[in-house]
Formats: structure tokens, C-alpha cells, sequence
């Protein structure tokens, strides 16, 4: 039987360390907030019916020397769309000139050029966060009434955890945050509580088994019961994203903060939530021994 509780305070100290470093670059560079969030331009180019990745690779290479920051995408199979905070009308222009002479596109082939204001960023930040706290709160509500709500508190504080260190991977890393990023970040709350549900089914029916057992050491079997079954789900998932990032370009947007998300959740669901149970259950416990 694997003794994990017993290793409680090297687990928390990985994830405060992680967490820490992220914090602190969060605080000194903040979030790198793309398009979708502070605003700036976007333009779709028509490229033709011979538009695939490798002709977008190169065409990215012109549009890089315009703004090494800008976001493209492939649209409608044969559209190039690019997202920027920083081109300009002349910018623009110098680039689909370039663009076009390398690809004799025609000049009807630059379909539009729109500027996304702030104003819709902040909408939209403030939706962001309104849609994570309704999330927390249903998944509370429902970890709290189908278990119990120790177990609920322990689930959203590794959801936190989860949180934490996607967003203070953004900040090290200094990745665009667009709307892309916030689809991942409530798919990623997601499918780690699923994780942390098993767990805690387990330990619920532990209890029942291993009756008189101390609580150290009914979670710990049910860790090792479990083990397997969350590093294959999690292998099987985290093979399948990493593969859709490297041969969709279009949503690595998606896919990356996934990846970082599955392996945290992870991690979490076995190394941080359940132990934050005991702590919860021994507080409880000693509370109750000086009440006595």
C-alpha cells in the first residue's frame, strides 16, 4: 500500500513552489491578455484552393516581421485569419502586399480588416470569471451533497490548485491569454474533479469496509486502489491532446493549456485533494476532543 498522506508536506511543498513562482511572475509581468481581451485587429486573407499548413507556416514567417505576437489561423479550409494587438493600417497593408506578391493573391483576396475594442475584453473578462465562480459553486454544491462537505471543500481547493499553476504557467511563459484559453480553463475544472470524485467514491466506501481503521491509512488504500486507473485516464487523455497539438495548429490555443491542466489535475486529485481531507478530518477531530 502506498503511503501517500504520510508524504503530505513534500507534495504541498512542490505545488506552493510551482504556485509561488507563478504568483510572483504574475505579479511582476501579469497575464500577457491577447486580442480577445484587450483589444486590437483582426484580418482574413483568402488564400486560394492550395492553402494548407505548410503554406501558412511560411506565411507566417512574413507576418511575424510585422508583430512577432500575432495569432494566425486557418479559416474556412482556404482563409488565413491573424489576430494582433499591434498592426496598423500601414503595417497591414505592407504585409498582404508582401503576402501577396509571394502568393500572387489578387487584391480582392484581403476580406476584411476589423478592430476588436477593450470595452469587449472587459465584457469579457468579467463573464470569464462570473462562468469559473458559478462552476465552483454548482461543483461544491454537488461534492458537498453527494458526499460530504469536507470532501467538497478539499475538491475546489485542488480545482484552485489546478488554477493556479495554468495561469502562472501563462505568466512564466508570457502565452497570449485569449477566449481559447478560458474554454480550456472550465474543460480543465472539469475533468480534474472527475478525477477527485473517484477518489473520494473510494475512500467513501473504504470507510464502510475498513471501519475502526484510522483515516491515514483508509485513504492511502484507497490512493493505491485508484492509482492506476488515474495515470492510465490521464496518460490515455494527455497522448490524445498532445497529439492534437501538434497536428492541429488551429487549436493549440485549446490544447496547451489542456495539457498543462490534465497533468496538474493529475497530480492534484491524488497528491493534494485527498490529503487536504485528512487535514480536514483531523482538524475536525481535535476540535471536537477540546470541546470535550
Amino acid at each position: 500500500m502506498l503511503k501517500i498522506v504520510e508524504k503530505t508536506k513534500v507534495w504541498f511543498a512542490i505545488s506552493v513552489i510551482v504556485i509561488m513562482a507563478g504568483m510572483i511572475a504574475l505579479g511582476i509581468k501579469g497575464l500577457n491578455y491577447g486580442i480577445d481581451f484587450q483589444g486590437g485587429t483582426i484580418v482574413t486573407i483568402e488564400m486560394g484552393k492550395n492553402f494548407n499548413q505548410q503554406v501558412k507556416e511560411e506565411a507566417d514567417a512574413i507576418i511575424k516581421k510585422y508583430d512577432s505576437q500575432a495569432s494566425t489561423y486557418i479559416a474556412n479550409e482556404t482563409q488565413l485569419e491573424i489576430k494582433s494587438n499591434n498592426l496598423n493600417s500601414d503595417s497591414i497593408s505592407k504585409m498582404f502586399n508582401e503576402l501577396k506578391s509571394k502568393y500572387k493573391l489578387e487584391e480582392k483576396a484581403l476580406l476584411s480588416q476589423s478592430n476588436v475594442g477593450p470595452s469587449v475584453g472587459n465584457e469579457l473578462k468579467k463573464k470569464t470569471i462570473n462562468a469559473l465562480l458559478v462552476a465552483t459553486a454548482a461543483m461544491l454544491t454537488y461534492v458537498g451533497f453527494r458526499f460530504e462537505l469536507k470532501f467538497g471543500i478539499a475538491a475546489i481547493l485542488a480545482l484552485v490548485h489546478d488554477v493556479l499553476v495554468t495561469l502562472g504557467v501563462y505568466a512564466i511563459f508570457q502565452i497570449p491569454v485569449n477566449s481559447p484559453f478560458i474554454a480550456a480553463m472550465l474543460t480543465i475544472i472539469g475533468y480534474s474533479i472527475n478525477d477527485t470524485i473517484v477518489i473520494f467514491d473510494r475512500i467513501r466506501e473504504n470507510r464502510k469496509k475498513m471501519r475502526g481503521k484510522d483515516v491515514i491509512e483508509i485513504v492511502n488504500a484507497s490512493i493505491t486502489q485508484t492509482m492506476s486507473r488515474s495515470i492510465n485516464t490521464s496518460l490515455t487523455t494527455l497522448v490524445t491532446i498532445v497529439a492534437v497539438y501538434i497536428f492541429v495548429p488551429s487549436v493549440r490555443e485549446f490544447a496547451f493549456p489542456l495539457i498543462i491542466g490534465i497533468l496538474s489535475g493529475a497530480y492534484s486529485s491524488i497528491f493534494v485533494a485527498s490529503p487536504i481531507w485528512v487535514l480536514l478530518k483531523k482538524y475536525e477531530k481535535n476540535r471536537k476532543k477540546v470541546a470535550a
